[in-house]
């Protein structure tokens, strides 16, 4: 792989930064200064170093995000702020995008990576990847409500998967679904004549929050997610 190629797919910068970076004598490569943008790399074995540091190749990248509210789940948009926003600035955003969506008023956990493959498994209605959430409601919630949650609701023409809920209180559950349709969970809610009033994603197939506090990063692996 060519230099300035490799340390673009590193996220290192644009084609342009990085061969402005090559030609000021920034980048080593093993061990000694390299001014040759051109130069043909092994980008597992060569060493490459910016500011002391090796650069590392990585083909796929993996991170989990606790989501604050506010934000919309899109890589860009035109009014709104944007979960990208809420990545620090360390997080290689090369071909990163968000995995399926929370609402914008929605906290919890998404998932950013630039594995496409890896993104169809997760969000294909095939794969039937569990999804709990954390659902505080506006009236209490009885049985009978809980039992049509978990058989299927009308939610505007498509009757949803069988889901699970565990009732924490008489006004919070947690409901975990196969599914991510449009606003799914408040139109769940609303088929019970329910109101969702906070909504928070604490799993997503074999992620968690764990101990993250909100907003949050983490870089993980592919191994974490499926």
């Amino acid at each position: 792989m060519r230099l300035d190629k490799f340390l673009v797919e590193c996220g290192v910068g644009s084609r342009s930064e990085v061969k402005k970076l090559i030609s000021c004598a920034e980048i080593l490569v093993d061990k000694k200064i390299c001014k040759d943008n051109k130069k043909n790399i092994d980008e597992v074995n060569t060493v490459v170093e910016y500011k002391e540091t090796r650069v590392i190749y990585q083909e796929f990248r993996y991170y989990k995000l606790y989501k604050l509210d506010g934000y919309i789940t899109a890589t860009e948009d035109k009014k709104d702020k944007t979960v990208m926003e809420l990545l620090p600035e360390w997080v290689n955003k090369k071909d990163l995008f968000p995995v399926g969506r929370l609402d914008k008023d929605t906290e919890g956990l998404l998932l950013f990576t630039n594995d496409g493959k890896l993104a169809h498994e997760l969000t294909s209605p095939k794969k039937h990847v569990d999804k709990i959430y954390r659902v505080l409601l506006k009236e209490e919630i009885g049985e009978e409500e809980i039992k049509k949650l978990e058989e299927g609701v009308d939610i505007g023409g498509y009757i949803t998967q069988p889901a699970k809920v565990e009732k924490i209180n008489s006004k919070e559950i947690l409901l975990n679904i196969k599914e991510g349709k449009f606003h799914q969970v408040k139109k769940m809610l609303k088929a019970v004549e329910n109101e969702v009033i906070y909504l928070k994603r604490e799993t997503f197939g074999k992620l968690t929050l764990e101990d993250m506090f909100l907003g949050e990063v983490r870089e993980i692996n592919r191994e974490d997610v499926i």
